[in-house]
């Protein structure tokens, strides 16, 4: 009667403490260089050191530029990428440099090195750490003084969440991608439907999903207030990982897989709450509003102010006077201004391959400012190999170098105040890729075919 989640955790328990949380033993730690700065200062203060270094893997992202990666200009976000690597040669942590092949975004390059594996318990100072729950594992985003902790013990102090399994079934439509399904349950469960639960995916439509769809889906599972999302493996998620540099090899890779095949929900688990949606009912979709729910499917209008109570109509007409929106208003045809296509949501080879799809032989738009970024070097090199750089070139797009780029502003990927970006990334908060820039949020294949057509353009009619 056990969920795949209840697995992985009781594996992991080192104590219970009466009337506390849960002692968890954790595999794999990583870091990067905005939460983990105080974690090893509080090492030194103590003065003990990392317990095992082995089963930590750092790396800069946040404060990557995307269009040269020979300096950082701002003096904050050099002093983080700086101390990060100061600490991990003092602590003995491996370290992926900015600028090496080994670097990029650490969401992205965890799974396609294989570090991230079924079963294992997985944390960051970071709460898109949900990502690395596609291969099968516990996942989760942790604070500063965790970090510490996990540094000094290999070892989390956590109360442990309520389960919930999403269940969808069925065959997706054209142009429906793995983030208009995510985009499409937050916008039914609101951005605070699943806190305090962590998420288990299933049903046929998940089965039948690509790993990089998988990855963007449990990416997005945080931004429902799940603590985490999680996809049972399965042979789609063996041949991903099959080969890769950290994967097990020869004899060992059978003995885990043979071990990773009974990591699933028992047929009789019974979970704290069962949701199911069905993919036909699911558009290519986007935002309106400045957090990740506030959607609709494209070929929609944002919704008006009736039948709403008083604090939901001041909550709707704050969101659209940031955003310069109105209620009711169709948002496909409205101009954009800068195209993001990236970020550990959509930045693997599978969404460049979709963008491409779309632009090829076709020219963008002039009045619209576009970064297309990579999410690792590795995911560069694929572009380049398969001659999407020479698509997205000839299409007037420069492909970029691997960062976090414009998901947040913290690095010179900023967009300027007051202007409207369509973007593949993750959170539309107020600022959140630059001060007063606007954001709607949707898929690859929907920001290719903006940036195309200068407005935001339902990708079926692309």
């Amino acid at each position: 009667m056990n969920t795949l989640f209840d697995k992985i955790w009781d594996a992991h328990i080192v104590q219970m403490v009466e009337d506390g949380p849960t002692q968890l033993y954790i595999d794999r730690l990583y870091c990067h260089e905005v939460t983990s700065p105080q974690a090893f200062d509080s090492l030194r203060d103590k003065k003990i050191g990392v317990f095992r270094p082995d089963h930590v893997i750092a790396m800069p992202d946040h404060n990557t530029p995307s269009d040269q990666q020979e300096v950082i200009n701002d003096p904050i976000g050099k002093n983080q990428v700086d101390t990060l690597a100061r600490n991990c040669k003092e602590f003995g942590i491996k370290h992926f440099a900015m600028g090496t092949k080994d670097n990029g975004i650490i969401h992205v390059v965890g799974p396609e090195k294989a570090l991230s594996l079924p079963g294992m318990t997985i944390v960051c100072g970071d709460s898109h750490t949900s990502t690395h729950g596609a291969v099968g594992a516990l996942a989760m985003g942790i604070g500063t003084s965790e970090v510490a902790e996990v540094l000094a013990s290999q070892c989390i102090l956590q109360a442990k969440p309520k389960s919930m399994r999403i269940t969808i079934e069925g065959q997706l439509n054209p142009g429906v991608t793995a983030k208009d399904v995510a985009l499409y349950i937050m916008a039914q469960m609101t951005t605070a439907g699943a806190t305090g639960y962590v998420v288990e995916y299933a049903g046929s439509t998940i089965r039948n999903m690509s790993m990089e769809g998988r990855l963007t889906l449990s990416n997005l599972s945080i931004e429902m207030g799940s603590r985490a999302g999680i996809i049972a493996p399965d042979d789609i998620t063996f041949e991903y990982l099959k080969g890769r540099e950290y994967a097990p090899k020869g004899e060992e890779w059978d003995k885990y897989v043979a071990q990773w095949r009974l990591l699933k929900s028992d047929d009789d688990a019974i979970f704290d709450k069962e949701i199911t949606y069905h993919a036909e009912d699911i558009k290519p979709r986007i935002t309106f509003g400045t957090n990740p729910g506030a959607g609709i499917a494209i070929d929609e209008c944002i919704p008006t102010l009736d039948g709403l109570s008083e604090s939901e109509q001041k909550q709707l007409l704050a969101q659209l006077d940031y955003m310069q929106f109105q209620p009711g208003e169709k948002l496909e045809g409205h101009p954009v201004d800068y195209v993001f296509l990236g970020a550990c949501t959509n930045g693997r080879i599978e969404d460049f391959r979709a963008f491409a799809s779309v632009v090829k032989g076709k020219k963008k738009a002039e009045n619209v400012v576009a970064w297309l970024v990579p999410g690792s070097w590795l995911v560069r090199q694929q572009i380049v190999d398969e001659g999407i750089d020479k698509i997205l070139e000839e299409a007037g797009f420069e492909l970029r170098l691997p960062s976090c780029s414009a998901c947040l502003a913290m690095n010179p990927d900023k967009v300027p105040a007051g202007k409207l970006a369509i973007s593949t990334s993750n959170r539309n908060f107020v600022g959140r890729q630059g001060p007063g820039a606007r954001t709607v949020l949707a898929s690859p294949l929907t920001v290719a075919a903006s940036a195309i057509s200068g407005v935001i353009t339902d990708p079926r009619k692309a």
